[in-house]
């Protein structure tokens, strides 16, 4: 496993930070999840900057773990001589006047718990990608870190002189740390601290209590679950893909991207993965970031938008920052947003689709979204058999991708049948001729005699792990022969053991070396569908083992050491993982349910 990856996150739906099993603070951007990070060091190579942490003298054991069903995280690290402290981690959130409170802070509570434990308390702020900051003054309790012209805060009721001087002192009682903005912290330090705890982890159970599944694999849904929710900037509405930049997709593979970009294609998986279980919020709030992007516009949607949509994404490298063990380059921006992906017309159809359906929702979608969404339907039907770059991004190549067509298709029959639902025969006939013309020619033209299978383009013989999600989209049935054929031919062609890549063909990096973690899943399902459930579950069993000690997925697995790869949380992999859970589990009227799973 790679240990470099064994990283729990903290966040708020407003900001989000990455710690390690000893506490340490190694990623943390402001004021937002696309932001200048204020903690840096896991993309600072060798570098000893951008970080906080707890160093205790003659550390001995540690041991590092979330709070029941929240997103706190509680470390306790013990010394040799039985000292122990413990560190209490999160970002604050609960509800406050009738409204989320969820300000761009990160509070630490550090305590004694045994003996006379000696600590020293670092903070090195960076900026400007890796610059680590050097200006910084004191107040009576809070040191003012300045980056350029925009300070972050350390408010505290430790020691400062011990801070500033990175000095050891014994711990005798409980301090309390408060990273932000340059705000002034009103009320008692120690009381709000407590406060803010209790009730943020009030908030997060009593978030999980409202989730809906079913028997088996609950507490991997739930971690699933809440990091999803952690990747939704609930201002806007929008999804990140991930909350990193440049984490290599396999080492020294120059595949480093900023994922910090709201992708409407992983959104419409993440919505989905929610809707699933319950938590429709996060579908409404990206319905809200959509109708910003599209309202009144006809012209084309891009692939993804910064979590405040009309901000610019260009595409450049960060000078300051090594990268993820010293591989990069680090990059900030992500030059897929100029690219033609058409899947993602059908994207914003299908995330859109419950609106209209689930009886759950306390505004359904009406005939006036139904209208607005009939637009990228029109876009769809224009460009299902148009040359993209195709869910994989390819940057050197167009093709006629055949997820990019499926999307569109399947997206035209959610219109067919949402004008069905609010009868409006004629609009629902029209969509339905759509539909059925594009997956006509979609069946036809994606179909490889030479493979017996269904590959990633029209007119060609390459496999596609993406192929694996036709039948789940509605195109054909699971049953059917050429489907049944083709999840064979991945299995053949793509897996690795028990892993799944997304294609083995020569890229614009040539040939890839990991595989894709959302592709197991999606073989999974498949081989589920085709009735082969028991095998699909073993599978299923073992992929639960690629997840971190705080079980969480990054991008991407090296087939043969095991080692994670690839941004991290990846959106991804946590709804693939709550997709096939549920899929697979077995419900809570099951007769023979008591047992292992």
């Amino acid at each position: 496993m790679n240990t470099d990856l064994d990283l729990a996150v903290i966040g708020n739906g407003r900001t989000a930070a990455l710690l390690q099993p000893s506490g340490r603070i190694v990623w943390w951007c402001l004021p937002r999840y696309d932001g200048d990070p204020v903690f840096s060091r896991l993309l600072a190579g060798d570098e000893e900057k951008g970080f906080t942490d707890v160093v205790l003298d003659g550390l001995a054991e540690t041991r590092s773990e979330y709070l029941r069903n929240t997103a706190l995280v509680v470390t306790e690290l013990t010394d040799r001589n039985g000292g122990k402290v413990r560190i209490t981690d999160f970002a604050p959130r609960f509800q406050n006047y009738g409204r989320v409170f969820r300000p761009p802070q990160l509070v630490r509570i550090v305590e004694p718990v045994a003996g006379l434990p000696r600590v020293t308390i670092r903070f090195r702020a960076t900026h400007r990608y890796g610059e680590p900051v050097t200006s910084r003054s004191a107040g009576s309790n809070h040191i003012r870190f300045w980056r350029d012209d925009v300070p972050v805060r350390l408010t505290t009721d430790t020691p400062l002189s011990y801070i500033e001087n990175e000095a050891s002192f014994v711990l005798t009682r409980p301090v309390h740390m408060v990273f932000g903005a340059d705000e002034p912290f009103e009320g008692a330090l120690e009381t709000t601290c407590r406060e803010f705890c209790e009730r943020t982890r009030d908030y997060w159970l009593e978030w999980v209590r409202r989730l809906a599944f079913s028997i088996d694999w609950q507490d991997e849904i739930i971690r699933a679950a809440i990091t999803l929710k952690l990747s939704s900037f609930e201002e806007t509405g929008a999804i990140v893909a991930a909350l990193t930049t440049s984490i290599p997709e396999a080492p020294k593979s120059g595949r480093t991207w900023d994922y910090r970009f709201c992708w409407l294609r992983d959104a419409f998986f993440v919505v989905s993965a929610l809707n699933r279980i319950g938590a429709t919020n996060t579908m409404e709030d990206f319905i809200s970031y959509i109708l910003s992007i599209s309202a009144g516009r006809v012209d084309n949607l891009q692939a993804l938008y910064g979590v405040v949509p009309n901000e610019p994404l260009d595409e450049r490298v960060a000078p300051s920052l090594a990268g993820y063990r010293g591989d990069g380059p680090v990059r900030i921006g992500n030059a897929a947003w100029a690219q033609d992906q058409h899947d993602v017309y059908g994207s914003v159809i299908l995330a859109a689709t419950p609106m209209f359906f689930d009886r759950r929702l306390p505004k359904p979608g009406d005939v006036a979204l139904f209208r607005l969404i009939e637009q990228h339907g029109e876009k769809a039907a224009a460009l299902a058999n148009v040359p993209d770059a195709g869910i994989w991004e390819y940057r050197g190549r167009k093709r006629v991708h055949t997820y990019s067509a499926a999307m569109c298709a399947a997206g035209c029959q959610r219109l067919e049948a949402i004008a069905a639902h609010f009868g409006l025969s004629e609009r629902s006939a029209y969509w339905g001729q759509i539909a059925a013309k594009i997956t006509a020619d979609l069946l036809k033209n994606a179909w490889s005699e030479k493979k017996q299978a269904f590959a990633g383009a029209y007119g060609s013989d390459d496999i596609d792990a993406s192929a694996l999600l036709l039948a789940d989209l509605g195109l054909i049935a699971p049953e059917d022969p050429r489907f049944v054929s083709t999840v064979a031919r991945v299995e053949n062609e793509l897996r690795r053991g028990l892993h799944v890549m997304r294609y083995t063909t020569e890229d614009d990096f040539g040939l890839p070396d990991t595989a894709f973690l959302i592709c197991r899943f999606w073989l999974i399902d498949a081989i589920a569908a085709t009735g082969r459930r028991d095998e699909a579950r073993e599978m299923f069993v073992d992929a639960l083992r690629l997840r971190n000690r705080y079980g969480l997925l990054s991008e991407d697995v090296h087939p043969v050491t095991g080692e994670l790869w690839g941004n991290f949380p990846q959106t991804y992999s946590m709804s693939g993982l709550i997709q096939s859970a549920m899929k697979l589990s077995r419900s809570w009227g099951d007769r023979y349910w008591r047992g292992s799973s």
